[in-house]
């Protein structure tokens, strides 16, 4: 696994990025920004991992940033995830983790599916995704992870380090607890 030091400034980038997610509650001492794609295999894993730490370590604080690099139906489907964000942000990491529990490509299709599936109202989740503001932030943010030289998905923002790959849970846990 990759990494390299951020500067002050590009950390602070990461931090003021639109359309983040705070996947938790905690106003912890150590904060994980995790840059992913929907259709990344590794992503998958390290969403079940991540997910693991974050019950292990309640004051850990996990932001998501949607990082749709791989695939036109990866962007179809960060448009969905990120109008429930706007729609309604406390279920947001509810559909992250059911929209990764089936097979195959997830596409807008199978975003939608999901939401429905949680109950969203689906024209207003239409509504949202087809904004032009939805776009711009997925240009900030591949624009923003290109900078960072955040070449693979997931990758990890932690106090001022780019981790571009996936460790491993006990590896992510070490890193956190050093921080």
């Amino acid at each position: 696994v990759a990494n390299h030091a951020l500067s002050a400034a590009q950390a602070a980038q990461v931090a003021q990025l639109p359309g983040l997610v705070d996947a938790t509650t905690a106003k912890g001492d150590v904060t994980i920004y995790q840059f992913y794609d929907l259709n990344c295999p590794y992503c998958r894993q390290a969403s079940a991992d991540v997910a693991k730490l974050i019950a292990a370590d309640p004051a850990l604080r996990l932001v998501f940033v949607p990082y749709p690099v791989l695939s036109v139906q990866s962007i179809e489907a960060s448009r969905v995830e990120l109008a429930v964000r706007e729609l309604d942000p406390k279920r947001f990491f509810e559909f992250h983790r059911k929209v990764y529990e089936g097979r195959g490509v997830i596409d807008g299709a199978r975003a939608i599916s999901v939401t429905d599936a949680m109950g969203l109202d689906r024209a207003k989740i239409l509504e949202i995704a087809n904004k032009p503001g939805i776009t711009d932030i997925m240009k900030t943010h591949a624009r923003v992870g290109g900078e960072l030289r955040l070449m693979a998905t997931p990758a990890y923002v932690i106090q001022g380090v780019a981790i571009v790959g996936h460790p491993g849970f006990e590896s992510l846990r070490k890193v956190v607890a050093s921080v």
